[in-house]
């Protein structure tokens, strides 16, 4: 650790930037903590990053320089150990790793600080592993298998260069602690609270209609909210895009609207519009169920995962524990009886609680305690 008085030198590393989703959005608010920080990352797109991103100093591994990787970055994967190791981060007194893709595996300074933020251990290598290997065809199986071995043996050895982990919710600790052997402390992550608001009655009202949004991949479940949705009759709007989109749509009833993506300020309308945000699949931690709540509206949501530590079941929304349709069916019934006790004052001051200011606040006095 640099021991002079001079300002820390400060790395920040992060798998792929290649777009603004959630993990972007937390590299956003470190970022703002650390100016003067250069970023590293395996491949950048700047047409597709932010301003604030693209204020730092940005540095790729040799992953960036191979064909089409800002498009198929995922098939050179297993390079990504390697070519994390080539990046020299001497200079560095304080690295910061954010972690769901290959990143933490750096080689630093002997008397630099490493800290990870975990968002999730890789879940093609760990706990999606078979579910992830059953989507593939023959041929890729038989490559998969011994690739994510070798990854797996990686990830788990490169947990042991970081001094301390930080982990987006008390679900990824437990996997942290489960597959790297690793305590941790949680600090959930950022919420921009400011970008969303209530109905402005003046403007606009609440739809007779519940909303899903996200990816549209398998273990997100949106089949689930399409099924069961189809199966009562009741308007479901789906905003978002993915591998699922035909099939969902191919088995959809009538009253399923499917919008594919959408601006950020339309996806703020439908949050507050809506009578209900529909959250079925597993999340590490899952920032769109307290969006919505900024937006005054409750949440329906599958009660594993990111979603125990967000939605206070009968209070900012409702729970259910049969990830199946009828399971969902059952909780939009029980909500609808309820619905009124669901105040939007109450969802606001609730979400309020995961803003990020409060996430700067906690995430630098942590870090800056290790630096001591």
């Amino acid at each position: 650790m640099n021991t002079n008085k001079e300002p820390i030198k400060v790395a920040i590393v992060h798998y792929w930037l290649v777009g603004m989703r959630g993990g972007e959005r937390v590299l956003e608010a470190i970022c703002e903590l650390y100016p003067q920080a250069d970023l590293f990352t395996h491949v950048v797109d700047h047409d597709n990053i932010s301003d604030t991103l693209k204020r730092h100093p940005i540095h790729t591994s040799f992953i960036n320089k191979l064909p089409f990787a800002k498009k198929y970055y995922q098939t050179y994967l297993p390079l990504m150990p390697i070519a994390l190791e080539q990046l020299d981060l001497t200079a560095y007194d304080l690295v910061i790793s954010t972690e769901s893709g290959p990143a933490k595996g750096v080689v630093t300074r002997p008397d630099a600080v490493h800290v990870c933020y975990c968002h999730t251990p890789m879940r093609y290598a760990w706990d999606m592993y078979h579910e992830y290997l059953n989507q593939q065809n023959m041929i890729k199986r038989t490559l998969m298998r011994p690739l994510l071995h070798y990854i797996r043996s990686w990830d788990y050895q490169s947990a042991a260069r970081v001094d301390h982990f930080i982990c987006n919710s008390n679900y990824v600790a437990q996997r942290v602690q489960k597959f790297y052997r690793r305590d941790s402390v949680v600090i959930n992550p950022p919420v921009d609270t400011e970008r969303f608001s209530l109905v402005d009655s003046a403007k606009e009202k609440k739809q007779d209609a519940y909303l899903l949004l996200g990816q549209l991949v398998r273990y997100k479940k949106a089949d689930i909210a399409v099924d069961a949705f189809s199966q009562l009759g009741k308007k479901l709007i789906v905003i978002g895009v993915g591998e699922q989109l035909q099939e969902l749509k191919k088995n959809a009833a009538d009253n399923i609207e499917f919008l594919g993506w959408q601006q950020q300020e339309d996806i703020a309308m439908y949050l507050r519009t809506c009578r209900a945000l529909v959250f079925p699949g597993i999340e590490d931690f899952g920032i769109v169920p307290l969006e919505a709540m900024a937006s005054g509206t409750p949440v329906i949501a599958y009660g594993q995962g990111g979603a125990l530590e967000t939605v206070v079941d009968k209070k900012t929304g409702v729970l259910f524990y049969e990830q199946t349709a009828e399971g969902l069916a059952r909780a939009v019934t029980e909500f609808e009886k309820i619905e009124s006790k669901f105040l939007a004052d109450a969802l606001v001051a609730h979400a309020a609680g995961f803003a990020t200011p409060k996430f700067k606040q906690k995430i630098k006095a942590f870090i800056d305690s290790k630096l001591i």
